[in-house]
């Protein structure tokens, strides 16, 4: 995959920048360790159960973030590129608790809401400074609406404390 930016049909994307103090490396563990991640890849309240997890070109995960609000939300995906400390990109397909991908209104899911969709996450180091770039291919007024983008902005504020956290 290219360094351009993601597409989708209707023009719609995600775009969430954060500046971590702490070393790309450590922010790229987060997102790769399966013991690191699910202490932050679930919004506030919310737990991961990760049930597989292969970050590789070609690997891939099934995980369920469970709230107590709406019970679990099971995705599958596969890893398109993953460039250490740099970048990961990697889709996100709603799935049943068996790894069978589902439409998003058989999962609880707003009807609207893609079956699929394509995550990138891009990583530069400045003065010892990690700044990341997400981006998700799906409209922001759709995420905002169904409250995925703020659960991506609750999930980054626990990677930023956990982080800081794991500094000495």
């Amino acid at each position: 995959m290219n360094g351009g930016p993601l597409k989708k049909a209707d023009g719609g994307l995600i775009r969430i920048e954060q500046v971590f103090d702490v070393p790309r490396e450590q922010i790229f563990d987060a997102w790769v360790r399966k013991d690191l991640l699910e202490e932050w890849f679930a919004p506030e309240g919310c737990t991961l159960h990760i049930a597989r997890l292969d970050v590789r070109v070609g690997g891939g995960y099934h995980w369920s973030i469970k709230s107590p609000s709406f019970g679990e939300c099971w995705t599958i995906g596969s890893y398109l590129e993953v460039r250490r400390p740099e970048r990961l990109v990697f889709t996100a397909t709603i799935a049943d608790a068996d790894g069978n991908p589902r439409t998003p209104e058989s999962q609880g899911h707003d009807p609207a809401w893609p079956q699929d969709t394509t995550v990138r996450v891009t990583l530069t180091e400045r003065a010892g400074r990690t700044h990341m770039r997400l981006e998700q291919d799906v409209s922001e007024r759709l995420a905002k609406r169904t409250g995925a983008h703020p659960s991506w902005l609750q999930m980054l504020d626990r990677l930023k404390r956990q982080s800081a956290a794991a500094t000495p």
